[in-house]
């Protein structure tokens, strides 16, 4: 519901809108690209965090259960009907009594790990359950952060111990691909997807050759995802910030800037005339620290400014932030501000570098279609 409001106007600022035309055509588009390729898509919820989102999400089809980063997201996703989930981050053993509680709930929860020293206290913790966890082994595809490399002699190791474990069951192998988020090219995302499901193929055939369980090839990340071009082996693929978009996808030419569907809405509280500066009511608490377009061609600073109506007042961004203050300038830091366009008490978008961090600082968002508010959306935070 809306509190009755209906114009965008009315909103106390700062807050988040999400334009519902553009969620719903970035979701078609990798909901048909995947389904094209005959595969499935296991959403990550942490982007938005949101069940009225995944709602859509699930709408556009080809979707086999999703994706949390943390297991409150877990818990919530439960108690909202979602029973197919995978907690994509590293398990430690005591997080396990939380895990075992929504596996005995109905929940078909799925852990990972990337070790043999983390699979061995776990399996020792799990054995204090009468569940039995399902797990994933993490694959490092392309050197960015977590994982072992499907290559290694690791790779069996941690399956073996699994093996011999009367309460974990070993379902497969994941991967992200996040050196993706470096490449600016089709042909470099290509290239990266290739390997990501290349090497992820490696994982499960040597674990295959070993006599081990390999049912599930999980791989995954925005630009690999609309990259990819054969998905042959591969069970599903996993993507989260596409359903919004940002400008770092912008700046990979992963999307264009007007798909990015997340905004900040914020009010102009001042000038500072003698430095061509306007300041808003929405700073870093707002808007996050992340600075994810800071290497690209096009630095956008804190976020790229918008009219109230979602138009891109391409010269201006938010060239800093304090915790609750956005200053906002002409890129070229000599040219005068235009403050016609930011006049004291009047309203601006501003489009963010990283949705999924700028989402995360609010407790809801206001669902918008042709510049009125149709539905207030109340999302999940937390660990």
């Amino acid at each position: 519901m809306t509190d009755t409001l209906n114009s965008i106007a009315q909103l106390v600022t700062p807050c988040c809108l999400i334009e519902k035309s553009k969620l719903q055509g970035n979701i078609a588009r990798l909901s048909a690209h995947i389904g094209e390729l005959g595969c499935s898509l296991r959403p990550h919820v942490k982007t938005h965090k949101s069940v009225d989102v995944t709602k859509l999400i699930e709408n556009g089809g080809n979707v086999r259960g999703i994706t949390v980063s943390t297991l409150q997201e877990a818990q919530h996703f439960f108690k909202h009907g979602y029973t197919d989930i995978l907690y994509a981050v590293g398990i430690v053993p005591n997080k396990l009594a939380t895990a075992a509680s929504l596996i005995e709930q109905g929940c078909d929860l799925k852990i990972v790990f990337d070790n043999t020293a983390m699979a061995a206290m776990v399996i020792e913790k799990a054995a204090e359950f009468s569940c039995t966890f399902k797990v994933l082994i993490e694959l490092d595809t392309d050197g960015h952060r977590s994982g072992i490399e499907p290559s290694s002699q690791a790779l069996l190791d941690i399956a073996g111990l699994v093996n011999q474990s009367q309460n974990i069951e070993l379902c497969g192998v994941m991967t992200h691909a996040g050196e993706s988020y470096s490449c600016f090219t089709h042909e470099e995302q290509l290239a990266m997807a290739r390997q990501e499901r290349d090497l992820t193929l490696l994982a499960a055939e040597r674990l295959r050759a070993a006599g081990l369980e390999c049912r599930v090839l999980s791989i995954g990340s925005t630009p690999t995802a609309f990259a990819i071009d054969d998905l042959t082996g591969i069970t599903e693929v996993r993507a989260g910030v596409y359903a919004f978009f940002d400008l770092v996808m912008a700046g990979l030419n992963v999307c264009d800037v007007k798909d990015v569907a997340i905004s900040v809405l914020a009010s102009v509280i001042g000038h500072q005339t003698e430095k061509h500066w306007a300041i808003t009511d929405a700073g870093w608490m707002a808007m996050s620290r992340d600075r994810g377009t800071a290497n690209h061609p096009t630095d956008q600073g804190y976020g790229l400014v918008c009219d109230i109506t979602g138009k891109a007042l391409t010269d201006y961004i938010v060239n800093d932030a304090n915790q609750e203050h956005g200053i906002i300038r002409h890129r070229d830091a000599k040219q005068p501000m235009n403050y016609d366009a930011f006049s004291l008490a009047s309203m601006v978008r501003i489009l963010p570098n990283h949705a999924c961090s700028t989402a995360a600082q609010f407790s809801h968002y206001y669902l918008v279609d042709e510049g009125k508010v149709i539905e207030k959306w109340h999302v999940t935070r937390g660990w």
